[in-house]
């Protein structure tokens, strides 16, 4: 689970104050923005690092885009999670943090809270994604991604985001919390409903949230008489132990584990792969390297391509307790602050060549999984996705190749998540036979 999540979608363009210069600076958060907002983040790391902004939902915020500043910021315990702390009641009118997890009262997940909080619930859930129980859930990710691929090959033709990228972290993550096989398409239809929705209207995401929220609750109730050996058992385990977690706290990081597990991984992929299209040199070198029968390059690979185009544009909220100085900027306590991970994860003061694709980049501390106590807790299974998913399309469709003219690509609006709506390929058809799931 990466600790990020599904944010305000970008209605029109920000409204852009008048200090810090930003009269002569770019547009923010409109849709030739979503394209590529890498040219507006050089601009701001140059002249306005710490800058705040109107977004588009109305609330006032700070972004952060230096690599310095954002590390610093990320591990500042004076930024807190909580929403309590907004000096604006924002988050009460859905305007920041997941939409309807108010009402849903699924407010005490790991986004949300500090420690001790914090620090006893995220203990809880860390021993299922340690990398020895990620390794031995291995093979079955890569029996999920040779399913789905089966599923397409013989086509010659796929949109690998909804028929690929999107599903396989939804199974995955299903699978490693308990959730029935018969009950997984359902979480499918209320992932999908997020992904579709990410960049409009935030109902249809809250109406998605209240049915998962109730769906879990069920399965909590059910799993109590019939225990396994799955993440939603361990934590029904740690409450009855005594580690005091309610069944409302039970509930929420369940939904929070299949909130954040997914989205994050889909755009891993995508993202991924559409920079792979972009920069055929540095594809080719991996499908020599994976032909070869070596690992590194891959490994190597998949942080490049988190640092260089990542699936978190920006880290989830954090909200000042007491005015601080970031970058030189006075943060008032209530002020909201946003930390541009895709900003600073192309800084030059920290990356040489930042603009440039390397698969072999060995100095690279990115924060594409954050830094200090809200790191990704799934970071483990992500890496473990990723690699597997690119490793796995690259080796068996060898040709892939996009189907349509890159500008024709669209990207999903939204504040926290970077992603494409779809992304079109086409490749040699293959003759294959659907593999028992």
């Amino acid at each position: 689970m990466h600790e990020q999540t599904s944010g305000t979608p970008a209605e029109s363009p920000a409204d852009l104050p008048a200090d810090a210069s930003s009269a002569e600076g770019p547009t923010l958060f409109d849709w030739e923005f979503a394209t590529d907002p890498y040219p507006a983040y050089a601009w701001l790391r140059e002249h306005s690092p710490v800058h705040r902004t109107k977004l588009p939902s109305g609330v006032e915020a700070w972004l952060v885009t230096r690599y310095a500043d954002a590390r610093q910021a990320l591990a500042d315990q004076r930024l807190s999670k909580n929403p309590a702390h907004h000096a604006e009641p924002a988050h009460a009118k859905g305007k920041t943090g997941i939409p309807g997890e108010r009402k849903a009262e699924l407010m005490t997940h790991l986004l949300n809270i500090d420690p001790p909080d914090h620090t006893r619930l995220r203990r809880l859930v860390s021993k299922a994604f340690t990398p020895r129980r990620v390794a031995e859930f291995a093979p079955r990710v890569q029996a999920l991604t040779d399913h789905l691929i089966d599923a397409f090959a013989g086509k010659g033709e796929a949109d690998l985001i909804h028929e690929f990228a999107f599903p396989l972290p939804i199974y995955a993550i299903c699978e490693m919390l308990g959730v029935p096989r018969e009950d997984q398409d359902d979480f499918r239809d209320w992932a999908g409903m997020m992904i579709r929705h990410g960049g409009g209207p935030r109902g249809g995401v809250a109406r998605s949230v209240k049915q998962m929220r109730t769906y879990l609750g069920e399965l909590i109730h059910r799993k109590r008489d019939d225990l396994g050996d799955d993440l939603i058992s361990d934590l029904i385990r740690a409450s009855d132990h005594g580690d005091h977690l309610t069944e409302g706290e039970a509930t929420a990081m369940a939904f929070i584990l299949l909130f954040a597990g997914f989205e994050t991984t889909v755009n891993l992929i995508g993202n991924g792969v559409h920079s792979l299209f972009m920069n055929p040199g540095q594809r080719e070198r991996l499908q020599l390297s994976l032909a070869a029968g070596e690992s590194g390059l891959l490994a190597t690979g998949v942080e490049e391509l988190l640092r260089y185009d990542g699936p978190v544009e920006l880290a989830t909220w954090r909200f000042a307790t007491e005015p601080l100085t970031l970058g030189g900027m006075r943060i008032e306590a209530g002020d909201p602050v946003l930390v541009v991970l895709a900003a600073a994860d192309r800084d030059p003061e920290r990356f040489a060549d930042p603009d440039t694709l390397d698969l072999s980049r060995t100095d690279n501390q990115h924060l594409g999984y954050g830094h200090g106590i809200h790191y990704c807790l799934g970071a483990p299974l992500a890496r473990l996705e990723g690699q597997t998913a690119l490793a796995t399309l690259l080796t068996r469709l060898p040709d892939l190749e996009l189907a349509v003219p890159p500008q024709d690509l669209r990207w999903r609006g939204g504040l926290i998540m970077r992603g494409l709506r779809t992304l079109p390929v086409r490749f040699a058809a293959q003759n294959t036979c659907a593999k028992a799931d």
